[in-house]
C-alpha cells in the first residue's frame, strides 16, 4: 500500500503563494493517478485538483488558472503549486491516490481515492 506524506503548508498572506509536495513511499507511485484534496473546518472534503500516471489534468473551477499540479514520477512526488491565494484558499491539504481508472479518477470523488496522506494545514490571512 502506498504511503503519502504531504509538506509545504504554511501561512501567507493573501495574494501570496506556496508550493505543497507529496512524496510516496513505493516506485508503483508511477502508475496511480493522484489527487488534491482540502478541507476547511467545519467543511466536507473537496477535491482541488488531480492528475493521471501519464500527465493528463483536472482541476475545480476555483482554483483554473491559479494552481497547478504536477508530478516527478523519477522522485516519486506529487507537487501543487498555489498562487493568488485567498482565505477561501485556507484549509487542511491532503494528497491522495486513486485506485481506479482515470475515467473514474477524474471524477474527483473521495471514494476512488484510498491512499491518503496525514495532511499539511495551508492558512491565509486577509
Amino acid at each position: 500500500q502506498v504511503q503519502l506524506v504531504e509538506s509545504g503548508g504554511g501561512s501567507v498572506a493573501a495574494g501570496g503563494s506556496l508550493t505543497l509536495s507529496c512524496t510516496a513511499s513505493e516506485g508503483t507511485f508511477t502508475k496511480y493517478a493522484m489527487g488534491w484534496f482540502r478541507q476547511a473546518p467545519g467543511k466536507e472534503h473537496e477535491a482541488v485538483a488531480a492528475i493521471s500516471a501519464g500527465g493528463s489534468l483536472k482541476y475545480v473551477d476555483s482554483v483554473k488558472g491559479r494552481f497547478t499540479i504536477s508530478r516527478d514520477n523519477a522522485k516519486n512526488t506529487l507537487s501543487l503549486q498555489m498562487t493568488n491565494l485567498g482565505p477561501a484558499d485556507a484549509a487542511m491539504y491532503y494528497c491522495a491516490a486513486c485506485g481506479e481508472l482515470w475515467y473514474k479518477c477524474v471524477l474527483m470523488l473521495p471514494s476512488v481515492f484510498p491512499h491518503w496522506g496525514q495532511g499539511t494545514q495551508v492558512t491565509v490571512s486577509s
